[in-house]
Formats: structure tokens, sequence, C-alpha cells
């Protein structure tokens, strides 16, 4: 970074710009000195929003060109949501920092009700989420569940519009854009379990590009770290994708991780729940266990109805 400013990846939403946002500063600060630039990259997920993720090629459409980008050495470092990104990355990437963790919990707003319980029966709720919708309607099926895409700003003027009565959106999002005042009610992890990693931040760069994993060293989060590592240790098991209904949520005190796990039917007709812990240092094993667990209990209609 002698000759030239850090460049930084990110998609153009409001949210991405926001998010990277508080990386740059928080890279700055712990680098000082250091000169940067943001580069606005468009991903095709930005492009189709007529559509759900899972049918047009799932989350990794979040990530595709900015890891093109850091293979054509356009940027150095790209940042991502963790919870879009895929469960393998391509050979030579690497996730080099995971920032502290923002709150995990799901939003739920509405002009109509302060929360799930409070709509009318036959309100339409809005998500293209497949976990949101499937845990929605194991509290209440007699909901209707009605896509809905694009970023966080464009779901609010949708729910404006009347396109749906409520929708559900990532508590930590709405906080970055400084918009948590929209939300009418928090939902608790107990009713609404997360996707992976929602709430965390992650840096990617090449893997052998020493001297820019020098650079995010001092910003990363152990903690968080280790906590999402758990938690896609579970994806992986389960060979997870945003066409597969999965929520998990893992937390430390002290030594010890203890780690949820859902995995659905898309229709919230059918569940099953694990939860494991142990010490942290065991994190991997403790997530592949815990979706091998799941995988067991689901069985045939893991292969059958999920996949």
């Amino acid at each position: 970074m002698a000759n030239r400013p850090l460049r930084i990846g990110t998609r153009g939403s409001p949210m991405a710009l926001a998010q990277t946002g508080m990386v740059r500063d928080r890279i700055v600060a712990a680098n000082p000195g250091l000169e940067t630039e943001i580069v606005v990259i468009t991903t095709v997920a930005d492009k189709i929003l007529d559509r759900p993720l899972s049918e047009i090629g799932g989350k990794g459409l979040f990530t595709k060109e900015l890891e093109q980008a850091l293979f054509a050495d356009q940027v150095d470092v790209a940042v991502h949501s963790m919870k879009d990104v895929e469960t393998w990355l391509p050979d030579g990437l690497v996730i080099a920092c995971i920032l502290e963790r923002d709150d995990p919990r799901d939003a739920f707003l509405s002009p109509h009700a302060a929360d799930l319980a409070g709509l009318k029966p036959g309100a339409r709720v809005g998500t293209s989420s497949l976990r949101r919708g499937a845990q929605v309607l194991m509290q209440r099926p007699d909901l209707s569940i009605v896509p809905l895409r694009g970023n966080a700003n464009t779901r609010m003027r949708k729910l404006e519009a009347g396109e749906c009565d409520a929708t559900l959106l990532a508590l930590a999002g709405l906080q970055r854009l400084g918009l948590e005042d929209m939300a009418r009610s928090v939902i608790p992890t107990g009713a609404m379990l997360p996707a992976v990693a929602q709430g965390a931040l992650g840096i990617e760069c090449r893997a052998q590009d020493e001297a820019v994993r020098a650079l995010l060293a001092p910003v990363a989060c152990a903690t968080t770290t280790t906590a999402v590592g758990a938690e896609r240790a579970l994806l992986a098991e389960l060979d997870g994708s945003c066409r597969t209904p999965i929520a998990a949520l893992a937390r430390i005190d002290g030594d010890v991780l203890s780690l949820d796990g859902l995995l659905f039917l898309p229709d919230g007709s059918r569940h099953w729940a694990v939860s494991r812990s142990g010490s942290a240092s065991d994190w991997e094993a403790i997530g592949r266990e815990a979706g091998a667990a799941l995988k067991s209990a689901a069985g045939d209609t893991y292969t059958r109805d999920l996949q």
C-alpha cells in the first residue's frame, strides 16, 4: 500500500456503502495514515430484483462480481455481510477479517400491527427469505408470504406502497442506516432464529496478500470469528444455501460456546431443532456435529424436499 490506496470493493446499495464506510473507518483508525479508495461493483443480485435469490442462483450472486474483481486485481479487499457469503470460497480467496458482530435479531415492520401476533388473518408478509418465511408460517400459518426483493430502502418503500402488510429486516442493517426507529418491534431469537452470520461483516482478500492481511488483523474480532465459524460449520455440514431454510446462532460466554440451529420446510409445516455446547476452541466440531444432527433428524425429508 506504499504507492497507492487500499482499494475496498463493495456493492453500491445504501446499506453496502454504509457498511463499507464503517469498515474503512475502522481499518484507517487501526492503520493511521493509510489511504483508501472505495470501488463500487454492481452484482447480479443488484440487477435482478423481480425474482427470489433461490430461483436465480443463490446468495453467491451478492459476492461473485466482487470476488472476480479481487482475482482481477481491481480491488484489494471486498466487504460482505457474512450472511451473504457462500459456504465455500473460491480457491485463492479468504475471509481475512470478521468484525465485531452487531445485533443479530430480525426487526418487524408494519403500518398495521406492532408484531406478527397483531396481524389480521390472511395478512401479507413480504419477504424473499425462505428462513424468515418458514418461521413466520410456523407461528402464523394463516398468514400469506409474498416475495419482496430489493435493498432495505426499496423494501420499506414497497411496504409503504401497500405491496404487503408487513416485512422483516435485519436489525443490524437498519441500525447501520440509522433507520432502527422504523422497526415496530424487535423479534427475540427464541421466536425467530437469525440467518447464519447475521449481523457480522467480513472482509475478503487474496489468500497470498500478506500485506493486506496485516492491515486487517487489528480490526478482527476473535469472539465473532469463532461464533460465525461454528454457524458456518453447521451450514457446511448441511451443504446449505439460500434454497435451504436454515437458521443458526452461536453465543460465547467465557470459554463456552452454545449453538442453536433450525432446519425447516419452506412452508413452515415441519422443522428440526438442535442445541449444542462445548469449549469455544472446538467451534468447528460443535458446528459440524450440530449440522449432522439436523441432517439425521430430517432424514429423507432433507434429501427429498429441502435440497
